[in-house]
């Protein structure tokens, strides 16, 4: 894989939908005049995209953005059709979604590769890099290993590129059901403290009381988690700020 360091994008259009109506992206309307870290990815709704490589940009976004970042944009040799469909299941609401879907853009990165054996035919190689006014600054090229490696294109990588003494935001993670006002105070006290958190709700996507003991030996909601360290309820998060 080639690296385009001090060079240009490529002068490609994309085919978007917003709207439910067809809308032509070019090269300039993303890159022109404005700072844009892109991360391109094998496909919307693969395992290692979906679980890392994607939610992490997302949480860091906002640091990103605080250091000069004005887009940070996802790239994937799929149709707007699928990148649509992708970013709402994600609620990645920080990112912006490029659908490479004949993989010209891919192609002229030089970073278009053969999936075939998987049944995915011509995807990106995963990269990341950061372009300033059309011109590529810096490039974290994947390796040329076998498989899906996911070792330098990471969040945390570019971070470490764009502003290396960044504190980086605590990762939070609350178990919530609907209509808890419980959940709802905490979950409020979290925003106050300018703190984003994946959300667990019970009764979504099979989760159940069961799912909600086995993780944190507790019955009840909400159950709020900071850097891997178990708060507690409404009132235990009330008491952590609290000191």
């Amino acid at each position: 894989m080639e690296n385009r360091e001090t060079q240009r994008v490529p002068q490609v259009t994309f085919k978007t939908r917003e709207n439910n109506a067809w809308k032509d992206v070019t090269t300039n309307d993303l890159f022109a005049g404005k700072t844009v870290v892109l991360f391109a990815l094998p496909g919307a709704f693969t395992p290692t995209c979906s679980s890392t490589h994607l939610p992490r940009y997302n949480e860091l976004a906002p640091v990103l953005k605080k250091h000069g970042v004005d887009t940070i944009a996802c790239l994937s040799v799929n149709d707007s059709f699928v990148m649509n469909a992708w970013a709402a299941d994600q609620d990645a609401e920080n990112i912006t979604f490029i659908p490479d879907g004949n993989g010209d853009f891919s192609e002229g990165m030089g970073m278009l590769v053969g999936k075939e054996d998987l049944g995915f035919g011509k995807r990106s190689w995963r990269y990341s890099m950061l372009v300033k006014d059309g011109v590529i600054e810096k490039m974290f090229i994947e390796p040329n290993k076998p498989g899906d490696p996911f070792e330098v294109s990471d969040a945390d990588t570019m971070l470490e590129y764009v502003a290396p003494d960044s504190a980086k935001p605590k990762r939070v993670t609350i178990f919530t059901k609907p209509g808890c006002p419980h959940c709802a105070r905490a979950k409020k006290n979290l925003k106050e403290h300018d703190l984003s958190y994946e959300e667990i709700e019970l009764g979504s996507k099979g989760l159940s009381y069961s799912s909600l003991a086995a993780v944190t030996g507790r019955g009840t909601v909400p159950q709020v988690y900071i850097e891997g360290e178990h708060i507690g309820g409404a009132d235990d998060l009330e008491a952590y700020f609290k000191g």
